[in-house]
């Protein structure tokens, strides 16, 4: 697929999906939350990508927030269905995907920007990151995801000092709050990513699809994450994974995992 906004590649079993808007900061408009849902799916549903790393294209920002001037005349009604058609299309869409994505903060994630990155499995950030959510200084709230996944993250109170005062917190900051798992330069942070990336794929995708969907079932207020847990624990033994692991295991040799 050709695209406007973003930039997709594929090599060795990863999927690298670019935002590729340097001169807006690669800010998030309508038509890049559309391609990157369409880039999210496809690569979701090629047997091949293993893993997904999202990034932002140059050195200053990952994504610096969303485009302002497409909402800044919204009604109410308007604006609800803003957060709620985002959440579905974007950021609920990239929590849920079976195949592990990992967010490249390569400079400022402000906004729709750091709640794109915390929707992602787990996150590593370049020593020049800025993370926030500066929406209250606009007159407005986190509207994707970012109120509800930043506590899980960092904890109610960091959130809400974070959300209540607009401001911003560097990489090492990020880290010690646990919003980031690693801080590396930013000329070594695709190579560190890829390289986490490579561990990842040694193992079975069929169960780490079910391990994402058990985790996040703890964050859902009405589902038992537990049994969640235990059903999935159940389908394992009905995979080709399962036999390959478990054999390769008695075996005293390498697993070779064949796919999603």
């Amino acid at each position: 697929m050709n695209f406007e906004n973003i930039l997709v590649s594929i090599d060795n079993g990863i999927g690298q999906v670019t935002i590729n808007r340097p001169s807006k900061l690669n800010a998030l408009n309508k038509a890049t939350i559309q391609e990157l849902h369409d880039a999210f799916e496809n690569l979701e549903n090629n047997a091949a990508v293993r893993v997904i790393i999202v990034t932002g294209e140059g050195e200053k920002a990952f994504v610096a927030g969303a485009d302002i001037s497409e909402f800044a005349e919204f009604s109410v009604e308007e604006g609800a269905q803003l957060a709620a058609q985002g959440q579905e299309l974007l950021f609920d869409f990239v929590e849920k995907l079976r195949t592990p994505v990992i967010a490249a903060v390569n400079g400022f994630a402000l906004g729709g920007g750091l709640e794109l990155a915390m929707s992602c499995h787990f996150r590593v950030a370049s020593d020049n990151a800025k993370m926030g959510l500066p929406e209250v200084s606009l007159g407005v709230i986190p509207g994707y995801g970012g109120t509800q996944r930043l506590p899980q993250l960092v904890g109610k109170g960091r959130a809400m000092e974070m959300i209540m005062t607009a401001g911003m917190i560097d990489a090492e900051t990020a880290k010690s709050y646990g919003l980031v798992n690693h801080v590396v330069p930013q000329a070594e942070l695709l190579e560190f990513t890829k390289g986490i990336a490579s561990k990842i794929m040694r193992n079975s995708p069929s169960a780490i699809g079910k391990a994402i969907k058990a985790v996040n079932a703890n964050y859902k207020h009405d589902v038992d994450g537990f049994d969640v847990e235990i059903r999935n624990f159940g389908k394992c033994f009905g995979t080709e994974d399962f036999k390959e692991g478990t054999t390769a295991f008695l075996e005293k040799r390498k697993a070779s995992f064949t796919g999603k």
